[in-house]
């Protein structure tokens, strides 16, 4: 029987990444995003490698995260990997002069949503003993930066909640990683800077950050070691990019 991925935010960037690396692979999968015309546009694109259900859903919303899950098609019903990629970030002012509805926004998604859907879907992966669930998370969850703030709080929760879950789900066959990409080119900052695509381009000029395919063949490859081995958690970064020196601030 093939297997069968649901990935979230699937429209664009490390999830539609996911998408095609899973499906040359053969899984089955279920695609969610809010922006139906790129999921149609991308089952389209994949149609003649395998079977894909799209379903265009807000993750914030936990009600229609726990219908749409209850609601999969026979074929796509019994969900071998969870891909939680829906996430981002808004704005990089510092913590007093941040928006505070864009600190809501990064709650709802990012933490919000990874357990919506996490509880929708790991109830059936318990009861069938098998399944993964793989969490898109960020150096920002462990490493601090200026205008980080709630983001990188955010992502400190997936990590912390990726290692809780591994310890409930003790003594069964399911599988827990936390992959926390550095900097990566995506729509990511075009999205934290609202659009502002100058700003955006200027978090990458002069390097060579992380591409989506990178991101997605680490997917890839955590969910077919033997099931024997679980991949905790996978932290990568481009070589472009490394930790900095203390900050100190001199008077």
């Amino acid at each position: 029987m093939k297997k069968c991925a649901l990935i979230t935010g699937a429209s664009s960037g490390f999830g539609a990444a996911c998408a095609r690396a899973l499906a040359e692979l053969g899984w089955n999968l279920v695609l969610t995003a809010r922006r139906e015309e790129k999921l149609q546009a991308l089952r389209k694109e994949l149609a003649d490698k395998t079977k894909v259900h799209v379903m265009v859903l807000d993750v914030r919303d936990g009600e229609a995260v726990s219908a749409a899950c209850a609601a999969l098609p026979q074929e796509f019903a019994e969900v071998d990997l969870l891909v939680n990629n829906a996430g981002l970030a808004l704005g990089l002012e510092p913590a007093h002069r941040a928006v505070l509805q864009d600190w809501e926004t990064m709650v709802d998604t990012n933490i919000k949503g990874v357990m919506y859907c996490t509880r929708a879907i790991l109830p059936g992966m318990v009861a069938r003993n098998r399944g993964h669930v793989v969490n898109i998370g960020s150096v920002a969850g462990s490493w601090p930066y200026p205008g980080g703030n709630v983001y990188g709080a955010t992502k400190a929760f997936v990590q912390q909640f990726s290692r809780n879950l591994r310890a409930d789900l003790l003594g069964t066959a399911v599988r827990v990683t936390n992959i926390e990409p550095g900097m990566a080119e995506t729509e990511f900052s075009q999205v934290r800077f609202k659009g502002d695509d100058e700003m955006a381009q200027r978090v990458y000029n002069g390097t060579e950050p992380l591409r989506p395919e990178d991101i997605a063949d680490i997917v890839a490859w955590v969910a077919t070691v033997p099931a024997r081995v679980n991949i905790n958690s996978v932290e990568v970064m481009s070589v472009h990019q490394a930790w900095g020196p203390l900050a100190v601030h001199r008077s």
